[in-house]
C-alpha cells in the first residue's frame, strides 16, 4: 500500500507563506477570451482576439485621448452632489454617494477636463458607469454646463463621452431638469460655431440619450455599444414584438442613421481630432 503514500514529503511551503494570484491579472471577455491586463491596457482596453471593447472610465479615456495626462487642467473637481430631497429607499442616498465615492475615488458621475490632444486645445466630459451606473444627477448636469461654458469662454471643442444608465431616481425631478440644462448649453455652443462630438459608449442610455448623447456636430460609437433609451427588454415588452438582430447596438444604429461614425478605440483620437479639423475647415494632416 506504499503506492499511495508521500514516502518523502519533500520541501513544504507553510499556510502563512502560501501565496494566491493577485486578483486583476487576466481579463476574460464576454465571448470567453482571456487576456492579460497589461496586455490589455497596451491594446486600449480591446481585448485582442474578439475586439471586446471593455468598459472603462474618465481616468483611461483622458490617458487615450490627451497627449500628457500629467498637464491636463480638471475643472470643477470638487462639485459633490446634495440630497434635497432627503430621499431614502433601502438607504439614504447620502449613504449612497459615500459608499460610491470611498469605492470609486470620485466625486460623481463625470468628470471634467481642459488639455491637448494632438497638440490641440480640446475639454472633455467623461461619464464614469462605476459611480451609480453613471447616472446623471445635479452634478453631472452642472459639470456638463460649466464645460460648455469654459469652451465657449475660450473657443475650444467639446468632447463628450456619455457611459450612463440614465436619471438618477434619487433627485428626481432636478435629475430631469438636466436635460434641458444641458440641450441649452449644447445649443449655446452650436451658435457660438464651438464644435462638440458626442460619443457614446457602452451603455448609453435613458434621460442622457435624449438629451447631450445625440446632440453633437458629430455622433460617434464605439463598437458594440448598446445605446437606446428604454433597454430592448423593455422595449420588447412594450411593443409585444421581436427585436431585430443587434438591436440598439451601435452598428445597427449607424446603419438607421442615428450615428455618423463608429470608431475603434485605438483610432478615437486621431479620428476626433480629424473630424474637428474638419468642421473648423483646417488643413487636414495626414499620416
Amino acid at each position: 500500500m506504499g503506492w499511495f503514500k508521500r514516502q518523502n514529503k519533500g520541501i513544504q511551503t507553510s499556510t502563512e507563506e502560501k501565496r494566491d494570484t493577485p486578483k486583476g491579472l487576466w481579463y476574460k471577455s464576454p465571448t470567453g477570451k482571456i487576456v492579460e491586463t497589461k496586455e490589455l491596457a497596451a491594446n486600449f482596453y480591446v481585448s485582442p482576439e474578439d475586439d471586446y471593447h471593455v468598459r472603462i472610465g474618465s481616468k483611461e479615456y483622458f490617458e487615450i485621448l490627451f497627449d500628457d495626462v500629467s498637464k491636463i487642467k480638471e475643472l470643477n473637481a470638487n462639485l459633490t452632489s446634495k440630497d434635497p430631497l432627503n430621499f431614502t429607499d433601502s438607504k439614504k442616498y447620502t449613504d449612497r454617494l459615500k459608499a460610491a465615492q470611498e469605492k470609486t475615488k470620485l466625486k460623481d458621475a463625470i468628470r471634467t477636463a481642459v488639455g491637448k490632444s494632438n497638440g490641440k486645445d480640446l475639454v472633455i466630459a467623461c461619464m464614469d458607469f462605476t459611480f451609480i451606473g453613471g447616472s446623471m444627477g445635479s452634478v453631472v448636469g452642472e459639470k456638463i454646463a460649466r464645460a460648455a461654458d469654459y469652451s465657449l469662454k475660450n473657443k475650444i471643442p467639446f468632447l463628450l463621452i456619455s457611459k450612463s444608465g440614465g436619471a438618477r431616481m434619487m433627485e428626481a425631478a432636478l435629475s430631469l431638469m438636466q436635460l434641458a440644462k444641458t440641450s441649452a448649453k449644447l445649443a449655446q455652443l452650436a451658435d457660438s460655431a464651438i464644435p462638440y462630438i458626442s460619443l457614446c459608449t457602452d451603455p448609453t442610455t435613458g434621460g442622457t440619450t435624449a438629451s447631450f448623447a445625440m446632440l453633437g456636430d458629430i455622433n460617434v460609437g464605439e463598437p458594440g455599444a448598446l445605446i437606446g433609451f428604454a433597454g430592448p427588454r423593455v422595449v420588447k415588452d412594450t411593443t409585444g414584438k421581436e427585436l431585430p438582430e443587434g438591436f440598439q447596438r451601435s452598428e445597427f444604429l449607424l446603419e438607421h442613421g442615428f450615428l455618423d461614425f463608429i470608431s475603434h478605440r485605438k483610432d478615437l483620437k486621431n479620428n476626433i481630432n480629424l473630424y474637428l479639423d474638419l468642421i473648423q475647415n483646417k488643413k487636414v494632416r495626414t499620416a
